[in-house]
């Protein structure tokens, strides 16, 4: 079973039960045992995810929605989920998963990263997982897909296909996740055109489906004539504003390439419901760690690119093929290193 609360109607049910629990403590002269079963137990095992967006925006929400029923399936675990969590409801959604007993809290987006630290410490028999996060602990730890790997990729393609050497990138937050997809794209082109443009743009919401279209715009009217974008619901307007435009753009999480065949040269594709059921065996197996778990392309299962546009000719295709083995085997790195003074991404070619 999988349980959908509502965002109010599960604020005001964690808050009516947490009253009632501390009123039957207060009664009590017996001590009271945690809600929370033992992470990774073979009966009972409870996942829960807290969502950003919709579970139906074919893109970041529907992924880790599918990746928890996923792991109902593998896993026989009871499942819920609460979608469209403003971040002033964070900590509240975070804290109610907890008391109700779920063993394992998948927080969906780096944004969470301060509600899941507020949170974790008061439940120690929760194991919480950002994706996308930037935390590990005791019973903390973040699952990231590599963005930077597959932006790559993609900045190669993005490059050989210019014709006014202006690149764009919009995302709908500014964090280490977008941030690094931002250099990876960056990266990739200026391994082609060393003095290619890149601008990038963050709207403030990614499901807004008229700021991302004006977004858009602005980016073509400035000179870009492809676009990489990261948006949930609001990504099919950025592809669909490029193909009514004549210009570029890339898919993400999901091959996108249907919603604009004319526009989308090809997708950064992250099966992150994969990667979300291999995070929930680990718990219920007790084997997580309080760790950054990070998935790359060696994973091909999990990040690849999806379906090829006509425009990109079959040299550029191999070309790319090609760099991402020298990804897989090392070949090419990406180190940690500073550049104008700020910290950042840099490539590395190994022998």
């Amino acid at each position: 079973m999988t349980t959908n609360f509502s965002r109010r109607a599960f604020i005001l049910f964690g808050s009516v039960g947490f009253g009632v629990s501390l009123l039957l403590q207060a009664c009590s002269s017996k001590p009271t045992t945690p809600t929370a079963t033992t992470t990774g137990g073979t009966k009972g095992f409870k996942i829960a995810i807290a969502l950003p967006g919709l579970i139906t925006d074919k893109a970041w929400n529907q992924s880790g929605y599918e990746g928890i029923n996923l792991a109902k399936q593998k896993l026989g675990a009871e499942t819920a989920y609460v979608e469209k969590v403003a971040q002033a409801d964070q900590r509240e959604i975070l804290t109610d998963f907890a008391r109700k007993g779920y063993n394992l809290i998948f927080a969906h987006g780096g944004q969470f990263d301060a509600a899941i630290e507020q949170v974790a410490s008061q439940f120690p028999n929760t194991f919480f997982v950002g994706v996308n996060g930037n935390l590990k602990g005791e019973n903390i730890a973040s699952l990231r897909i590599d963005h930077l790997q597959a932006s790559y990729l993609c900045g190669i393609i993005g490059a050989s296909v210019t014709k006014s050497n202006k690149l764009a990138y919009i995302a709908g937050e500014k964090f280490p996740a977008t941030e690094g997809e931002l250099r990876g794209f960056e990266l990739g082109a200026k391994s082609v055109k060393p003095n290619i443009q890149i601008t990038s743009t963050f709207t403030g919401d990614w499901n807004d489906v008229a700021k991302a279209k004006e977004a858009t715009l602005a980016l073509i009217s400035s000179g870009a004539d492809v676009i990489y974008q990261w948006l949930d619901n609001a990504s099919a307007a950025v592809l669909q504003t490029a193909g009514e435009k004549g210009v570029y753009a890339f898919g993400n999480t999901n091959d996108q390439f249907d919603v604009a065949p004319k526009a989308v040269l090809t997708s950064a594709v992250k099966r992150l419901d994969l990667a979300i059921a291999y995070i929930a065996e680990l718990v219920k197996q007790k084997q997580i760690k309080g760790q950054i778990y990070t998935i790359g392309l060696e994973r091909t299962d999990i990040l690849f690119l999806g379906k090829f546009g006509t425009i990109i000719p079959e040299a550029v295709k191999q070309k790319v093929l090609n760099a991402k083995q020298e990804i897989v085997n090392k070949k090419i790195v990406f180190e940690d290193c500073k550049e104008a003074g700020k910290d950042t991404r840099c490539l590395k070619k190994t022998t």
